[in-house]
């Protein structure tokens, strides 16, 4: 009956995206073409890759307030060094990017499991901290686009099988979280802990480890969007996405991704993507002042964290299906 739930809401969602984009379509035939869609997905690309990460983070219960701080510091480091490493490849570049950004992502996970303090609040500290450090690794100053490595810039404008490279990195983070979560123990353990923590704990699951996981891999993602980022609109300061962070955990919460924990699925996040993404390129089109967007966008957050909360209530926190094995962690959180 969850799954069914869950199936149920994401096909609703669906419907509500369809239905804003056939109005906006008939006012502007132009907004159904291919090639917006493409502009939308290719928008939407790197919010996809920092949802992936914070939707894990929100299963277990927690948040990640520094996802764009990391990309921004991560961003940053990524284009001094290739300022200063001309000859620096593309795999190197990415390689440097998800390891800083796991590095970030796991001092986050270590003060939250070491000093057992609230995410929010370890999360929202390293939000400034890693903004300072950007200020202190650039000295204050711009990298702008004539000092930015050919590499870098040129990744995110490249062209695959007839779709962006920026649509391509987001389908493989989406495709790499569906099967760590669904077929993963590691990644099943998440939803033990977030459904019920004191049964994950009777079961053997350690949550410093899970914890110091999912932290981990919400930094890497960070980091590689960090770099994507930089690179498709070739500047990198101090200020880069700054409040992102907000729109990343919307669109978890429009997906159906309960902040409650335990409950979410990449198919219902990838559409609170889709949906942000639709209604960003809608609004313009229907000539809505930016001021009304952020209040829509508001109000759509509020609704979805109150559809979630009901559903909650209504349904009990059956987080995962029951299994007639009593040692795994699945049997545990159901």
């Amino acid at each position: 009956m969850s799954a069914l739930k869950s199936i149920r809401r994401e096909w609703l969602l669906l419907a509500i995206i369809a239905a804003i984009a056939l109005a906006v379509g008939v006012r502007a035939p132009v907004f159904l073409t291919w090639r917006n869609g493409m502009d939308i997905a290719n928008d939407s690309a790197i919010l996809a890759i920092l949802v992936m990460g914070q939707m894990l983070v929100l299963l277990t219960r927690g948040i990640d307030l520094s996802v764009a701080s990391n990309l921004a510091l991560t961003g940053m480091v990524c284009a001094l060094v290739g300022k200063a490493w001309p000859g620096a490849s593309a795999p190197v570049l990415i390689v440097l990017a998800l390891t800083i950004g796991a590095f970030l992502g796991s001092v986050n996970g270590w003060l939250i499991t070491r000093f057992g303090l609230p995410p929010i609040v370890v999360t929202l500290g390293t939000l400034s901290a890693y903004r300072g450090a950007i200020f202190v690794a650039s000295k204050g100053a711009w990298v702008s686009d004539q000092d930015i490595h050919q590499v870098i810039k040129g990744l995110p404008r490249e062209v695959w099988l007839g779709l962006p490279a920026l649509v391509w990195f987001a389908v493989v983070v989406l495709v790499l979280a569906t099967v760590f979560l669904k077929l993963r123990r590691e990644g099943r353990e998440i939803y033990a802990l977030g459904g019920n923590p004191l049964a994950a704990a009777y079961v053997g699951i350690s949550p410093r480890k899970c914890l110091m996981r999912v932290y981990t891999l919400s930094g890497m993602l960070a980091g590689l969007a960090g770099l994507l980022w930089v690179g498709r609109y070739s500047i990198a300061y101090t200020e880069l996405a700054a409040g992102y962070e907000l729109t990343v955990v919307a669109a978890c919460v429009i997906g159906g991704v309960s902040i409650g924990g335990g409950v979410g699925t990449v198919a219902g996040a990838a559409l609170g993507v889709l949906f942000i993404g639709v209604v960003n390129g809608a609004l313009p089109v229907i000539q809505v002042s930016p001021f009304w967007q952020q209040a829509i966008a508001g109000a759509v957050i509020l609704i979805s964290v109150t559809v979630n909360a009901r559903a909650e209530r209504r349904g009990g926190r059956q987080i995962l299906e029951r299994k007639s094995s009593t040692t795994h962690p699945q049997g545990a959180a159901a």
